[in-house]
């Protein structure tokens, strides 16, 4: 059972593409209340306040479904639990910066580094404790590879009229004054 919740783990921790790269050479903690595992379709479940941990990453949710397809890339579908969101939190590349998000339901695409939120959802980037950016929809797609972040009012992943609106926070970047005697 520690072996299949490994793999589990392994396949999940992948999970998300803001990763700082030192995590994925970190070790993976994967804890839940039950876990199932059907190596013939090669899905992985895992219920009741699962929390994944590696390195800078942690994930939580109600419940994570794990699917590997024939190439060896997974799929990961995080789902909360009744009344609350899921949620994840981790370190970016190049300095104290972090990046959050919470959703009802949390997808990644391991073969195209793509994270997908589905409802009341919520993305933010830090810099160390200061809020840089927040963006909010029913619905958020971000493509690691490109940088590239899509927001829209309906959860099925298209704009649709009357559907509500999205929300974006951009915080100024301040530039430091010249130093005395410089112009």
């Amino acid at each position: 059972m520690k072996k299949i919740l490994l793999l589990i783990a392994l396949a999940a921790a992948a999970a998300l593409a803001f990763a700082e790269r030192a995590d994925s050479n970190k070790p993976t903690e994967i804890l839940a209340d039950s876990a199932s595992d059907d190596d013939v379709k090669q899905i992985r479940t895992l219920t009741g306040n699962v929390v994944l941990t590696r390195g800078t990453l942690i994930v939580k949710a109600g419940k994570a479904v794990v699917k590997t397809d024939p190439e060896g890339y997974s799929f990961a579908t995080f789902t909360a639990a009744p009344g609350s969101l899921a949620t994840f939190r981790q370190k970016r590349d190049g300095g104290d910066f972090w990046v959050e998000g919470q959703a009802e339901r949390i997808e990644y695409d391991n073969k195209l580094e793509v994270v997908k939120l589905y409802s009341n959802a919520k993305l933010t980037k830090l810099e160390g404790t200061k809020l840089t950016d927040e963006v909010e929809g029913a619905f958020i797609s971000y493509d690691s590879r490109k940088e590239f972040f899509a927001l829209e009012n309906n959860t099925s992943g298209v704009t649709k009229p009357g559907g509500g609106r999205v929300r974006m926070v951009i915080q100024p970047v301040i530039k430091p004054a010249p130093a005395a005697g410089k112009p």
